[in-house]
């Protein structure tokens, strides 16, 4: 548990913090909210130790633990398994199973373990250090923007594994459906002060606006209040039969506290500027075949069509094509075999994740904006500056001051300079906060043209997907239908209909089936019992091998005592006795660890297994 109190934060004129207290109780997950540069990265500094406050106090439990992943890239070892080991316990350095069910969790292949950590990318590096810190197990683990590095498969592991987090846990996410199916509890910056809530976001930000609607209403009522008696003191001021009214009115006044108007809160505005396109398609690829190495081919006989207006999302485990096809799409890179064809009214805006470092660092983002059609006004550059939220001086400021999330809202900003009727954007939330990303998807889903999009954000899935691109199990197909209907049918294959009770499968095949709450009730409570027949075994076993490998470790440290006492000594007998004793217990350790690897994994599996069957019975039609 952690406690701050009473804590201020200011970097020049800009304050973060006024006065700000709250504690993060034992197993609370927390999702940490606010907008871009209101302080949430900040608060993490504070809470390390990175940064001081101004003032005020974090109290932190002596010998408490707390992991924070870094952007920091410094590794040492020769491989990434042995580089994710250094995050493990001491009592736990041999443990190498743990790294290796965390790594697999995060996207590495068997294979990719024993490669070298300078061989990943950015984000896979960046995994890394996430795994070194979840396996440490530390008391509070403090995770910013991860899903920024992580794709939709990684996604779904990582939310049942912080789902079962049995200590503290803060998370700064700017992907909202992710962070409330983890959080007990919802922390917002706002207005420079802290507020925490038990809830999710929805809850949170409900109460803001609640609490914001009556404070304007007292505010105005108040000042109403406050204006007759200032009329009643003015009028009859003079009147001398009058003055002990007028000096209680004045009194009244004195006393009364005057509210100030709320600051408007800058927020995110736009819309994609559309040009009609009247024809039966926008673009067509045929028989498209790609790949970066011939061994290794990424896109193979792709065909697909993308009909006016409509919305594409684009999906799949990262470094399996999806970006490439973008880039394909776009005509930054050129197919091997196949061939794109555009309607010849089709106008395309890009974003695509390394279009960023295309922005010149000395330009200011007026004139990012400027250069990026010659058609543009300065007055048209400010307009489009102040959508994006670089109002007055700050469209200004020059592009390598800028924040990652500044840089998005620029490349966003350089893509409503010209009308299109065809937007293909490469995961465009990354950066962006909860605010950002909900105008974001507002403006998409007014836009009237075609959308190709590369997203792991599951609320744009569900909110603009009419049919989905997938990239799965060294494949690419197109799925006719939306998210959740791709999620019906079976997903990622982790969500087999397999795996649903006999009852369910004539659902799905009859179609229209339905249920009474009684007969689901029956069917979860079957599920529950038959979980626990399974699973209880699996965890008694175990925690009975646990204890064993305990057991002997400390039996084998007494063992290294009596040897070197027996060599001091030069107990030649005693020694070959010690030997024996001690290698027939490393072995039969090392044997109970590999038997622990088996039933985690087997624990692992029936979990999982179990929880989505349940989620399916939830999912089932009642009447």
């Amino acid at each position: 548990m952690i406690s701050v109190e009473n804590l201020w934060k200011s970097y020049g004129p800009q304050t973060l913090f006024e006065g700000i207290s709250f504690k993060i109780n034992p197993r609370e997950r927390v999702g940490l909210v606010g907008r871009n540069g209101h302080g949430k990265t900040t608060l993490f500094r504070l809470i390390t130790g990175e940064e001081e406050p101004d003032s005020g106090s974090i109290v932190i439990p002596k010998a408490y633990r707390i992991g924070y992943v870094t952007q920091d890239l410094d590794f040492t070892e020769d491989s990434v398994l042995v580089e994710g080991m250094k995050g493990l316990p001491e009592t736990q350095k041999e443990q190498h199973w743990k790294v290796e069910k965390v790594l697999a969790g995060l996207g590495f292949s068997p294979s990719d373990m024993q490669r070298h950590p300078r061989e990943f990318s950015g984000g896979f590096q960046v995994r890394l250090n996430l795994a070194k810190v979840l396996v440490c197990e530390p008391d509070l683990l403090l995770l910013d923007e991860p899903t920024n590095y992580l794709d939709i498969t990684s996604l779904r592991w990582i939310e049942r594994f912080l789902n079962t987090w049995p200590r503290e846990l803060i998370l700064i996410t700017h992907d909202r459906t992710f962070m409330d199916r983890i959080v007990t509890h919802t922390m917002g910056i706002h207005r420079k002060k802290i507020r925490k809530i038990e809830g999710d976001t929805g809850k949170f930000y409900t109460q803001i606006v609640q609490e914001e609607e009556i404070y304007e209403k007292t505010r105005i009522n108040d000042e109403r209040k406050r204006k007759e008696v200032e009329e009643f003191i003015a009028h009859f001021r003079a009147k001398a039969r009058l003055v002990g009214l007028v000096q209680s009115r004045i009194r009244l006044l004195e006393k009364m506290e005057r509210k100030e108007k709320l600051e408007k809160i800058k927020t995110l505005e736009f819309s994609f500027r559309s040009t009609p396109l009247i024809a039966k398609y926008v673009m067509q690829a045929k028989d498209l075949s790609f790949s970066f190495d011939p061994e290794v081919p990424l896109i193979e006989n792709f065909n697909f069509i993308l009909r006016p207006k409509e919305k594409v999302c684009v999906i799949g485990p990262n470094g399996k094509g999806k970006t490439t096809l973008i880039r394909l799409l776009s005509g930054q890179l050129a197919p091997d075999t196949g061939e794109i064809t555009y309607n010849p009214k089709t106008i395309t805006g890009v974003f695509e994740q390394t279009n960023i470092k295309t922005l010149v660092d000395f330009r200011s983002v007026e004139e990012e904006i400027m250069y990026s059609d010659g058609a543009v006004d300065k007055q048209t550059a400010r307009n489009i500056c102040g959508a994006m939220m670089f109002e007055g001086d700050s469209s200004l400021k020059k592009i390598e001051v800028l924040s990652g999330g500044e840089k998005s809202r620029v490349m966003l900003g350089k893509l409503l300079v010209t009308p299109v009727n065809l937007l293909l954007l490469d995961e465009p939330t990354n950066h962006l906060d909860m605010q950002s990303t909900d105008a974001l998807l507002a403006a998409l889903d007014s836009f009237d043209g075609a959308v190709v999009m590369v997203t792991h954000n599951e609320m744009l899935l569900h909110a603009l997907a009419e049919r989905l691109i997938i990239f799965h199990n060294n494949e690419i197909r197109v799925f006719e239908g939306t998210y959740q209907r791709f999620l019906d049918k079976g997903g990622w294959g982790d969500e087999e209909d397999t795996r649903l009770s006999p009852r369910k499968q004539r659902s799905d095949q009859e179609g229209e089936a339905r249920f009474s709450r009684r007969e689901q009730r029956k069917i979860r409570s079957e599920l529950i019992t038959q979980r626990s027949r399974v699973v209880n075994p699996i965890e008694k076993r175990i925690r009975t091998v646990e204890t064993k490998i305990e057991s002997l470790e400390a039996r084998n440290r007494e063992l290294y005592s009596g040897m070197q006492e027996a060599t001091l000594i030069k107990d030649g007998k005693r020694i070959s006795e010690i030997a024996r004793q001690l290698h027939a217990g490393e072995e039969e350790i090392e044997s109970l660890f590999e038997e622990l690897q088996q039933l985690t994994d087997q624990l692992e599996t029936c979990q999982d297994d179990f929880d989505e069957r349940l989620r399916q019975i939830d999912q089932m039609k009642s009447v």
